[in-house]
């Protein structure tokens, strides 16, 4: 009998390690918000400094660089903490296969946010527009947010919780037309103020959405620094990012790929 409980202890010694480190695999099942760490962005005035919430929306097939492209901006905000919210923890897929982590849900992320970022997409976002617990989440936290804010066809899920009626704002160039369906006045711009309301064009338009709002948030000096560390001075090398400037071929293209799309937002947009 000793001599099992011998082999016994050793067994359990061997596996201690092994047991504990299961248990931490387990824990880290759980992600959390990461925890500030030292950056170049510390060193900036403390004049400069504030104290900013942002949740970032995301769901499944969001258009990554919608959210990407102004947390670029957004997340030099110093002294802002950023949320990226989903209804649940769970890896989100883009519409390109990107993975994006969310940090909050619905239930845990602030009450009171001081921005609320909206992405867009295609199938993703008439999903999005199509539940019940997303638009209730935009509705809720939009309402009390000092700014409420979108990129491409995320202004279309504004509009659908209510928060664009009698607003001007704009959206991807297919979805403009649209923002009639949900009241509100259709701005052909990059992007559009209106009162706390700011939205911006399709996808690329987001990194102009993020530098507007930084401009606004601080001094242009501040913001005028970390457009130069990003080296944002776009020069692309083709002139048909427009329906104005793309050829006809390619725009009649574009329009029956997203036909589908445009019937999906007016049939989510008649059910109130």
């Amino acid at each position: 009998m000793d001599h099992i409980d011998r082999r016994t202890a050793t067994l359990l010694t061997l596996l201690g390690p092994l047991m504990a480190g299961g248990a931490a695999g387990a824990q880290a099942a759980e992600p959390s918000a990461p925890a500030p760490t030292e950056s170049y962005m510390d060193k900036v005035p403390a004049s400069w400094k504030g104290a900013e919430q942002i949740g970032i929306l995301i769901y499944d097939d969001v258009t990554a660089l919608d959210v990407v492209g102004p947390h670029y901006f957004l997340g030099r905000l110093a002294g802002a903490t950023v949320h990226f919210i989903a209804d649940r923890i769970r890896p989100i897929s883009s519409d390109a296969n990107l993975t994006l982590m969310p940090t909050a849900t619905f239930e845990t992320c602030p009450k009171d946010l001081d921005i609320l970022l909206v992405g867009g997409g295609t199938k993703g976002t008439l999903k999005a527009m199509r539940d019940p617990a997303t638009i209730a989440f935009i509705k809720d936290r939009g309402e009390r947010a000092k700014w409420v804010t979108s990129v491409c066809t995320g202004s279309l899920l504004l509009g659908k919780a209510g928060l664009l009626r009698g607003y001007r704002a704009t959206s991807h160039w297919i979805g403009r037309p649209l923002l009639k369906e949900f009241g509100a006045i259709e701005v052909d711009e990059r992007v559009v103020f209106d009162r706390n309301r700011i939205t911006g064009a399709g996808v690329s338009a987001g990194l102009d959405l993020g530098l507007s709002i930084l401009k606004t948030l601080r001094p242009l000096e501040f913001a005028q620094m970390v457009q130069l560390f990003g080296e944002y001075a776009p020069q692309p090398p083709l002139d048909s990012g427009t329906p104005d400037h793309a050829p006809a071929p390619v725009l009649a293209r574009a329009n029956d790929m997203l036909a589908d799309f445009v019937a999906g937002v007016r049939e989510a947009a008649a059910k109130r």
